[in-house]
């Protein structure tokens, strides 16, 4: 199974990439951590927020493995807790198929593919850097796959 970060937006400090890639490195390959970079629309002309969540939607569709679970990320998400996504993980390992998180640009997802996602959640209740959330998510997966596996990397 793979785990795939589609997220909007690219040329990320490099503490943002490094921090991502510490964490993707740490998985096995049973359960691999990838990224897919979405270039996001540029706002120039005085397009509005709507208008380019529909413009980012046809590129992240574009980009979603096909037959793949789509969790979007969203701050009207359900809340899950580190245990959660780690069943959930086991889960979805279960079922075999690959598994898509969304995180969407400056503006959010458009309205009509967050319907059309498996599954909303949030990460956080505040408000963080796109950049970061990728960080904090590969974090969290492995945090989620080492409850799994019983390895000390989580402690309760």
């Amino acid at each position: 199974m793979q785990l795939v970060i589609a997220a909007v937006g690219h040329k990320m400090p490099a503490w943002i990439e490094d921090g991502f890639a510490e964490y993707a490195k740490r998985m096995p390959p049973e359960c691999k951590v990838a990224l897919k970079e979405i270039k996001p629309i540029d706002r120039a002309g005085g397009k509005s927020a709507e208008t380019v969540m529909q413009q980012e939607r046809v590129r992240i569709e574009a980009a979603l493995p096909k037959g793949s679970t789509i969790v979007a990320l969203d701050e009207r998400g359900k809340d899950l807790t580190t245990v959660d996504l780690s069943n959930l993980l086991t889960k979805w390992q279960q079922n075999g198929r690959d598994v898509t998180f969304v995180i969407g640009g400056a503006d959010g997802l458009d309205a009509g593919f967050k319907q059309q996602a498996d599954m909303l959640i949030r990460i956080s209740s505040l408000t963080l850097p796109h950049g970061m959330v990728r960080v904090l998510l590969a974090e969290q997966l492995y945090r989620a796959w080492s409850i799994t596996q019983n390895h000390p990397y989580h402690r309760v």
